[in-house]
C-alpha cells in the first residue's frame, strides 16, 4: 500500500470514528468539544447534525477547534457560562486497557483536561494504532511557565530518575524553529521516556512541581474509547 492510500484508510477511519461520536449526542446537551484529526471529524459530523436541527451547546478546547465549530455553525459557550458538560469527545495521542491516555500533541491539553473534568463523560475517538499496553511510547507533555524554565526542568528529570524512568526533556519548538507557545502563554516540555509502567504515581507526582502547569497523563477521565481498525470500530469501557 503506497503512503497517500494509508494516509486515506486512516483519515477515513477516523472519519468513521467521528460520526460514531457524534450519532451518541442528544438533543439539549452540553458538549465538550475536542482538538485534533479525529475530534475534527466530530466537529464536522456535529455540524451536519445541527445544520439538520440538533440543539446543543459545544465549549471548544482549542483555538483551532473554536475556528472549526464557529465554521460549522455549532453554539458554542463557555465554562464560565456553562460549567457543567453532559459529554466531551476528544482525542489522544496514547490510550491503554484502563483507559488511560497520553494527550497533548497538539498542546491543547490543559483546555482538554479543563474541559474533560467538568463533564460527566468522555469518550476518546482514535485510530487504533493509538492503543498500547504500555503508556510512554508518545513523548509526555509537559507544560510548564516560562519563568524558572531551567529549574523546572532539573526538578522534573529528578522526579522522573526517582520514578525508575530514563529519557530526554525537549522544549517543544514551533514550525519555525522558535519556541511553541500554548494557547495559555506556556511552554511545552516533552518528555521522551519509550514506557511509563506507573502512570498514576507519575501524573500525581508531577502536579507537585512548582512551575508545572499540567501534563498529559489524563488518569479516571475517560468512561469509554471509540477505535477506528482496519476492522472496524472498536469500543471500550462505557460508550
Amino acid at each position: 500500500m503506497k503512503m497517500n492510500d494509508e494516509a486515506f484508510v486512516s483519515d477515513t477511519l477516523k472519519r468513521a470514528a467521528g460520526e460514531r461520536a457524534a450519532a451518541l449526542v442528544t438533543d439539549g446537551m452540553k458538549l465538550g468539544l475536542g482538538s485534533g484529526s479525529t475530534a475534527a471529524h466530530f466537529v464536522a459530523a456535529l455540524g451536519e447534525r445541527v445544520r439538520e436541527g440538533l440543539q446543543v451547546v459545544g465549549v471548544p478546547t482549542s483555538e483551532a477547534t473554536r475556528e472549526q465549530a464557529e465554521r460549522e455553525g455549532i453554539p458554542l459557550t463557555t465554562l464560565d457560562e456553562t460549567p457543567e458538560l453532559d459529554l466531551t469527545i476528544d482525542g489522544a495521542d496514547e490510550i491503554d486497557e484502563d483507559l488511560r491516555l497520553i494527550k497533548g500533541g497538539g498542546g491543547a491539553h490543559l483546555r482538554e483536561k479543563i474541559v474533560a473534568s467538568a463533564s460527566r463523560r468522555m469518550i476518546v475517538i482514535a485510530d487504533g494504532s493509538k492503543r498500547v499496553q504500555t503508556l510512554g511510547r508518545f513523548p509526555l507533555p509537559i507544560e510548564v511557565v516560562p519563568f524558572g524554565l531551567r529549574a523546572t526542568e532539573i526538578a522534573i528529570t529528578k522526579l522522573v530518575e526517582s520514578l525508575g524512568l530514563e529519557g530526554e526533556l525537549r522544549l517543544r519548538k514551533a514550525a519555525d524553529g522558535s519556541t511553541y507557545v500554548t494557547d495559555g502563554g506556556h511552554y511545552i516540555l516533552d518528555a521522551h521516556l519509550g514506557r511509563i509502567d506507573k502512570p498514576n504515581v507519575l501524573a500525581s507526582t508531577l502536579n507537585n512541581i512548582p512551575g508545572v502547569v499540567e501534563h498529559g497523563l489524563f488518569i479516571g477521565l475517560a468512561t469509554g474509547a471509540i477505535l477506528a481498525t482496519g476492522e472496524g470500530l472498536v469500543e471500550l469501557g462505557q460508550v
